[in-house]
């Protein structure tokens, strides 16, 4: 598994990378540094992510790119967005296992409220 990926975001007209943003993803932690005259950069931890997804419209597939859309816990950008990219399968790919892995070495658990605790249950007292 590669410890790390550097991609620029393209043009979707033939895949070009005349943009300034570029995504650094690394085991532990998914930057986005963004801009030319003002420059951001969002760093959000792997253990945060919870879900990865690859959308490729038509145009991206002719092209060679993908976008891949992670989900967070991240209180700023809880929906991070790595829009028109190389290798995006295997960057979504990356992503899901270096999150797991982050998950594990953190003793962190996901968990979803699936409402247990409504009206029903507080009645039973």
């Amino acid at each position: 598994m590669a410890t790390e990926f550097v991609e620029r975001k393209r043009w979707l007209f033939l895949g070009l990378p005349f943009t300034f943003t570029k995504y650094i993803i690394k085991e532990n932690v998914l930057t986005i540094d963004s801009g030319l005259l003002k420059k951001v950069e969002n760093d959000c931890y792997m253990y945060k992510v919870q879900d990865v997804e690859l959308v490729t419209t038509l145009m991206e597939r002719i092209v060679g790119i993908g976008t891949v859309i992670c989900y967070t816990g991240d209180t700023t950008h809880p929906k991070l967005i790595l829009s028109h990219i190389k290798n995006a399968r295997a960057i979504k790919d990356f992503i899901l296992e270096a999150s797991e892995q982050a998950r594990m070495k953190r003793r962190t658990l996901n968990t979803l409220d699936i409402g247990a605790m409504s009206e029903d249950m507080d009645s039973i007292d």
